[in-house]
Formats: C-alpha cells, sequence, structure tokens
C-alpha cells in the first residue's frame, strides 16, 4: 500500500521514550494541583515501561485513557496540559503505519502539551513555551527525527497546542535539533 509506513517495534518504543521523557519534565504542574491523583504519572511510567521492552498491551491504553479522563477533569489549565502530555506518552505506542499528518501527534503530542503546560504555568507566557519546544528539540534522537521524517508534517489546527507540535515539527525536520 502506497500511503504505508515503514514502522517497527524499535521505532514505536523509540517514539514513546521520548514521549516520556518530555511527559515526566511537567507531571508537577499536575502533581501540584491535585497530589493524590496518579493517573498521568501512571501514563508516563507506562510508557517508559513499553519503552523499555514492555508489551503493547491493553494497560498502556487504558493508562492513557486515566490520563485524558485526568485532563478533562483538572480546573488548572496548566495541570490538564500535563496531565495531557502524560496520556500522549502513553499513547504514543500507537503510532500507526500510515503516511497521515494526524500521526505525527503520536510523536510529538507529549512535547506539544509539555510546552503549554509550562506556558500556562508561567502566566501564559510564550517564552516559556519557547524555551520547552528548544529542549524538546535538543533531546530528540536521531533516530526520533528519521522516524518523524517519514510522516507528513504535522497538520493545520489545533490551537496553541497545534502552533507548539507544528513548531517542534518544523525545527526537527529542518535538522535544527
Amino acid at each position: 500500500m502506497a500511503d504505508e509506513i515503514s514502522l517497527d517495534m524499535e521505532d514505536l518504543r523509540e517514539v514513546a521514550a521520548y514521549a516520556a521523557e518530555n511527559a515526566v519534565d511537567v507531571l508537577e504542574i499536575f502533581e501540584r494541583s491535585y497530589p493524590a491523583d496518579f493517573r498521568p504519572r501512571d501514563a508516563v511510567e507506562a510508557a517508559r515501561t513499553f519503552a523499555q521492552g514492555g508489551k503493547r498491551a491493553k494497560a498502556l491504553r487504558d493508562a492513557a485513557w486515566a490520563a485524558l479522563k485526568a485532563a478533562k477533569e483538572a480546573e488548572d489549565a496548566a495541570a490538564s496540559q500535563a496531565a495531557r502530555a502524560a496520556m500522549s506518552a502513553s499513547s504514543a505506542a500507537y503510532l500507526h503505519p500510515l503516511a497521515r499528518s494526524t500521526q505525527v501527534r503520536h510523536i510529538l503530542g507529549a512535547p506539544a502539551h509539555a510546552a503549554r503546560a509550562v506556558e500556562l504555568a508561567t502566566a501564559g507566557d510564550p517564552g516559556g513555551g519557547a524555551d520547552y519546544v528548544e529542549r524538546a528539540v535538543r533531546r530528540a534522537t536521531p533516530r526520533l527525527v528519521e522516524v518523524l521524517r517519514r510522516y507528513p508534517a504535522a497538520p493545520p489546527g489545533g490551537g496553541r497546542v497545534g502552533e507548539l507540535l507544528r513548531s517542534i515539527d518544523r525545527r526537527l525536520r529542518d535538522g535544527l535539533a
């Protein structure tokens, strides 16, 4: 099939590891507001376990759904974005081998949500998001960038998180990592 992309389990593990590294950076934003809610942390740990050789099983998907539920329940916008970063980390293992721009969200959703969480936690300062984008770009491995380049560029839309996602995408594709 012409629109299928070569993707193996090690590629998926690389994407999940990258997503988890980004999501863990902002867990404290969520946990400051909701110290007894472990759903986002559990999602990040599930992503890390998969990245280190664990199975791509129902528990990984369940952790992503639970983190999304935590994000939707959060009244604090920064905490909600941090939980969405965790959800993105856990769902990164489900990147599909289809040449669709929307699949880029599986690769870069966690750092985009993390950057937005940082912006919101610093009173909406776009400088905090830009600094986080730099961090996300620097931590990308050559393999992660190679996987990203198999897909079309990130899609339009998505509000501020979409802007951050496209910024990370452009920087990585242009070799600015």
